[in-house]
C-alpha cells in the first residue's frame, strides 16, 4: 500500500468529518438560514463527498477484489463532481460577497433564499454532469497511452479541466480584488460621517486586506501548483510529482471550513451552545460589516 494514498484516504477522512460537523451546525441551528450559509452549507457539502470520494478511491484500488472499471470510473466521477462543486461553491460565495457590496442597498430584496437554492441546484447539477463523464466515455480505460495524471481522465480533458479551473480562479482573484475596492471606500466614507481617526479606519482596511489574502493565498498554493502540473505531466510522469501536488490540493476542503464557516460569529456561537452550552463572555456580539470583507 502506498503511503501516499493512505495520506489521502487520512485526509479524506479528516474532509469528511469536518464538513461534517459544519453541515450539522447548519442544519441544526434554525438562525442560520440565509443565503450566504446556504452558500456556506453547499461548499462543506461537496468538501464531504471530496474526503468520501478519497476514501472511496482508496478502498476500490486496494480493497476491491476483483478490481472493478465501474467501481474506478464511479469514484473518479464522485472525485471530479465533489471538486467541481467546492470550487463553484466558492466562486458562489465570492460572487455573493460582491453583490453584497456592489447592491448594498437591494441585495437583501433579489437575493431571497429561493433565488439562492435555484442557483445552487443549478450548479450542482452543471457538478454531477461533470462527474458522469468518466463513465459516458471521458476515460483512456481503453487506451492507457492517452492518460493524464488524473486516471482515468484522459490528457485532453484533464488539460480542458486544469484551463476552465485558472479561468475560474482569475475571476475570483478579479472579484475580490472588486471587493477590496469598494470595502475600502465603504471605510473611508464611515470614517469621514463620523470623524474617526485614521488608525480605526487603517485597521478596518488591513483586516480586510488580511481576509482576502488568507482567501486567495490558500487558495492559490493549494490547487494552482496542481492545475498547472495537470496541463504539462502525463501519466508517463513519476508518481510522486502527482501525489505531491494533489495532497496540498485535497487539504484545501480541510481548510474551507476555517475559512468559511469557523470563522463566522453565527456558527461560533452555534458551535459554543453545542458543545458547552453557553456563549464566552468574551465573545465580541459585533455585527460584521463591509468593511470587515
Amino acid at each position: 500500500v502506498s503511503p501516499w494514498d493512505i495520506a489521502l484516504c487520512a485526509t479524506g477522512t479528516a474532509v469528511a468529518g469536518e464538513n461534517a460537523l459544519v453541515l450539522a451546525v447548519l442544519f441544526y441551528t434554525p438562525s442560520l438560514r440565509a443565503p450566504m450559509f446556504l452558500l456556506i452549507g453547499s461548499l462543506a457539502l461537496a468538501d464531504l463527498l471530496a474526503g468520501l470520494g478519497l476514501v472511496a478511491n482508496f478502498a476500490v484500488r486496494y480493497l476491491l477484489r476483483p478490481p472493478s472499471e465501474a467501481a474506478e470510473l464511479a469514484a473518479a466521477g464522485l472525485l471530479l463532481a465533489a471538486f467541481s462543486a467546492s470550487v463553484c461553491s466558492l466562486l458562489a460565495i465570492t460572487v455573493d460577497r460582491y453583490l453584497s457590496l456592489y447592491n448594498a442597498l437591494t441585495y437583501h430584496s433579489e437575493r431571497t433564499l429561493g433565488f439562492t437554492c435555484a442557483m445552487v441546484l443549478l450548479m450542482w447539477l452543471l457538478c454531477l454532469g461533470v462527474g458522469l463523464l468518466p463513465l459516458l466515455g471521458w476515460n483512456c480505460l481503453r487506451d492507457q497511452s492517452s492518460c493524464s495524471i488524473l486516471r482515468p481522465v484522459t490528457k485532453d480533458n484533464a488539460a480542458v479541466l486544469a484551463v476552465t479551473f485558472l479561468l475560474l480562479f482569475a475571476l475570483m482573484m478579479q472579484l475580490y480584488l472588486q471587493i477590496c475596492k469598494i470595502a475600502f471606500r465603504h471605510a473611508q466614507q464611515i470614517a469621514v460621517q463620523h470623524q474617526f481617526i485614521a488608525t480605526a479606519q487603517a485597521g478596518s482596511t488591513r483586516k480586510g486586506l488580511s481576509t482576502l489574502s488568507l482567501i486567495l493565498g490558500t487558495f492559490a498554493l493549494c490547487w494552482i501548483p496542481f492545475a498547472i502540473y495537470s496541463l504539462v505531466a502525463d501519466s508517463s510522469y513519476p508518481a510522486v510529482y502527482t501525489y505531491s501536488l494533489a495532497l496540498p490540493a485535497t487539504c484545501n476542503s480541510l481548510i474551507n471550513p476555517i475559512i468559511y464557516a469557523f470563522r463566522n460569529p453565527d456558527i461560533q456561537k452555534s458551535l459554543w451552545l453545542a458543545c458547552c452550552g453557553c456563549i464566552p463572555s468574551t465573545f465580541s456580539s459585533r455585527p460584521r460589516t463591509s468593511s470587515d470583507v
